[in-house]
């Protein structure tokens, strides 16, 4: 189980269509759990690749080139000891979907970067706001520390 304090074995990030914060979620926790923290993500409906995140992403150098945006249907794994949703809309999914399941759900209200406006670099500033805010909130839910190789 995955309660307050404790470090999940199995982590799905959920968000509205899988284009931006849950695979930025993802990703993150890849980079600062490998192999430890089983991980994946998922949205509500089917979104697309966005080039933004590619671009924030790679600034940390992790690479997005091999994510494709995936619903909840999507998913062939199952299992999770948490999931952890990032929009409403995800939540109410993901509860209603875990009803007889013994799985954690967390809310964490994340800002959608996409509803951005202004010149290329206040665009991706924005995008940046969000990955680095899940980046502490990752580091802190799942007792981050670093390790020789950080």
């Amino acid at each position: 189980m995955s309660g307050p304090g404790l470090r999940p074995t199995a982590v799905l990030f959920a968000c509205g269509m899988n284009s931006v914060r849950s695979p930025m979620a993802e990703a993150l926790t890849h980079k600062l759990f490998p192999g430890r923290i089983y991980v994946r993500s998922a949205g509500v409906r089917h979104g697309k690749i966005d080039p933004f995140v590619d671009a924030v992403m790679s600034e940390m150098g992790i690479d997005m080139s091999r994510h494709q945006p995936k619903t909840f249907e999507d998913l062939e794994e199952s299992g999770f000891d948490l999931i952890v949703t990032l929009a409403p809309e995800a939540h109410h999914k993901a509860l209603e979907m875990t009803r007889t399941d013994a799985v954690d759900v967390e809310y964490w209200p994340t800002l959608d970067p996409t509803i951005a406006t202004g010149s290329r670099e206040q665009i991706l500033n924005e995008y940046r706001t969000v990955r680095d805010l899940l980046l502490m909130r990752i580091k802190k839910r799942f007792d981050w520390t670093p390790t020789a190789a950080d």
